[in-house]
């Protein structure tokens, strides 16, 4: 695991960015498309419009999995992560093949194992994600479930996971905030060639100390990034100020 600092949040995501960039048209270049997997969130607002901006990308030969998603909420929800993920990469580049997670879906584990279908299939090049501030990766809130080898699977949000949420305008109050979700598993997020986390702003400090600096534990989930082999994690003056 390598760690980049940079003094402010343009700064981290531009720098986030560049890497997946590179790493996108590596693959591209290699195998004629790539694979990648994609986060959502306020922490990705910057490093999205980097990463969108970057005329280098054949991204008509890339497909893209959808790293989580909520349960019961409509697309057209301001909180949907296919919304978000429609309006802030989709609709702008146009990937060539799109895998959403349909929150919707009346058997939401029928949802679950459609995507294991077709993610079982793919070798991902790059994962592109963030640290939440309970220390979760994707969904999964502490304890994690490092041993399962389902690629999506449902979860039970905490409440900390829900409150962020909250913090972060998606919702007007913790009642409103969905209590599951699909995420992608821990063990599929590992099996990602590259992993590109991108972590800024104070309120995540605590978690990226306790995840990169401490035990790796299901207590702190995105700690299981110590482990992986190329794994860079992109943190700006905030984030990175309890090291």
């Amino acid at each position: 695991m390598n760690i980049f600092k940079a003094p402010t949040k343009q700064e981290t995501s531009e720098a986030a960015a560049h890497v997946a960039s590179r790493k996108l048209r590596e693959a591209i270049d290699a195998n004629g498309q790539a694979s990648f997997i994609v986060a959502t969130g306020a922490s990705q607002f910057d490093f999205l419009a980097a990463l969108t901006a970057d005329a280098a990308v054949d991204w008509e030969n890339t497909t893209m999995f959808h790293l989580d998603e909520y349960i019961g909420i409509p697309e057209t929800h301001p909180a949907s992560f296919r919304k978000y993920l429609r309006e802030r990469l989709v609709d702008i580049v146009h990937p060539g093949t799109v895998h959403f997670l349909d929150g919707e879906a009346d058997e939401p584990q029928a949802e679950c194992d459609r995507l294991n279908q077709i993610i079982s299939q793919h070798q991902i090049d790059v994962a592109f994600v963030g640290i939440g501030e309970n220390g979760h990766l994707a969904f999964n809130d502490p304890p994690a479930d490092f041993e399962t080898e389902d690629p999506y699977i449902l979860v039970e949000l905490d409440e900390a996971c829900r409150l962020q949420q909250v913090g972060e305008g998606w919702f007007t109050g913790l009642d409103a905030v969905p209590s599951q979700a699909i995420s992608m598993s821990i063990r599929q997020i590992m099996k990602a060639q590259t992993i590109i986390c991108t972590v800024p702003d104070e309120r995540k400090a605590e978690a990226v100390r306790n995840c990169l600096h401490g035990e790796i534990t299901p207590m702190h989930p995105a700690s299981i990034l110590q482990t992986h082999s190329d794994c860079a994690v992109f943190l700006d003056a905030g984030s990175a100020s309890l090291l």
